[in-house]
């Protein structure tokens, strides 16, 4: 830096950084302490005095204030006469005070359990969910409810109608539970908190059933990624309309779709099997012929697959809605 400064004397302190390629800020705040400290600031003449610091803090602490933002303590006080600062300068003064928080006096919601959910076989977590079919004008919809076996993504039940309702989730959920057969503390049903969902006829039912319910955490979509999932793949299909010009028609969409899902779908979730592959069972031979084709492949072109000889994908052992992290061997 010593250089610097002496070529700094001759050619000036920018061609003296810009020939050496030091930043100009570094060469002034090396050349500080050899002016000594900078003096301090003037106090400008607008500012408050100490005193008057004192009494707008007052006001801000007061029992009446205490849960108001300054902008509406600045309003009340503007209202009634006395004007003190704005309510800038009061954000200000309560930064440098060290109340730079919320003030306003809210409601806290206490927080909501997440449930850690796991299925190893078939029938023993579902997960269902509603979503809306845009009918053939605005603000007309259709409802379709859908439940999915988490395990397999078989979807075991769905519906169409006009409107959202608890009767017509309960009417969805007894035939379902029963064409399943569902037995007493084996099956897990989880969803939303719409107002179907955590309705009481619903909960009702699967409690007579032995069914164990669950619900999502609010505003967390990720607790019921499933269902979002299938919605997901249904309304990305090419054939998904913009508006269906009836129910008829949303019904006819749906007995097309959910068969193509169920029997044609190869879910990447589950191997590239699919739904209906999974949940009756076909799975072990399907995997074993692809596995075959693999190895008839491999002894006729070795050279085209490096390192080893092709596997076929293993079927899913487990299923996690919110799965747990796992520990650190080193952690207690």
């Amino acid at each position: 830096m010593a250089a610097t400064i002496g070529l700094a004397k001759q050619v000036g302190a920018r061609s003296a950084c810009h020939s050496l390629g030091i930043p100009r800020a570094s060469f002034y705040r090396h050349l500080a302490p050899l002016h000594g400290p900078r003096p301090a600031r003037p106090k400008p003449l607008r500012a408050l005095s100490l005193q008057e610091r004192a009494t707008v803090l007052a006001l801000l602490y007061s029992e009446r204030f205490q849960d108001q933002s300054p902008a509406q303590v600045a309003a009340s006080l503007l209202d009634e006469g006395p004007y003190y600062c704005s309510s800038r300068t009061m954000c200000h003064l309560l930064v440098a005070a060290g109340q730079s928080r919320e003030r306003r006096d809210q409601l806290t919601h206490p927080p909501y359990q997440k449930h850690e959910l796991l299925a190893t076989a078939l029938n023993q977590l579902w997960s269902w969910d509603i979503t809306k079919l845009l009918g053939p004008a605005k603000w007309t919809y259709f409802y379709l409810y859908v439940v999915l076996d988490v395990f397999s993504r078989y979807v075991v039940g769905w519906t169409i109608a006009h409107r959202e309702s608890a009767a017509l989730a309960e009417m969805l959920f007894a035939p379902t539970l029963r064409k399943q057969r569902i037995e007493a503390g084996q099956l897990t049903v989880h969803a939303d908190r719409g107002s179907s969902m955590t309705s009481k006829p619903v909960a009702f039912l699967l409690s007579d059933l032995g069914v164990t319910k669950t619900h999502s955490r609010p505003h967390v979509s990720n607790d019921n990624p499933y269902s979002e999932s299938q919605f997901r793949t249904m309304k990305y299909r090419p054939s998904f309309p913009a508006r269906f010009g009836s129910i008829q028609d949303a019904r006819a969409f749906a007995v097309d779709f959910f068969a193509w899902y169920n029997e044609q779908h190869h879910h990447s979730g589950i191997s590239l099997l699919t739904p209906s592959a999974l949940h009756h069972g076909h799975a072990p031979a399907i995997l074993a012929r692809r596995q075959n084709v693999l190895n008839e492949a491999y002894l006729t072109h070795p050279e085209r697959f490096v390192n080893r000889p092709p596997k076929s994908h293993l079927a899913p052992t487990e299923v996690w809605i919110n799965k747990p992290p796992k520990k650190d061997e080193n952690t207690p």
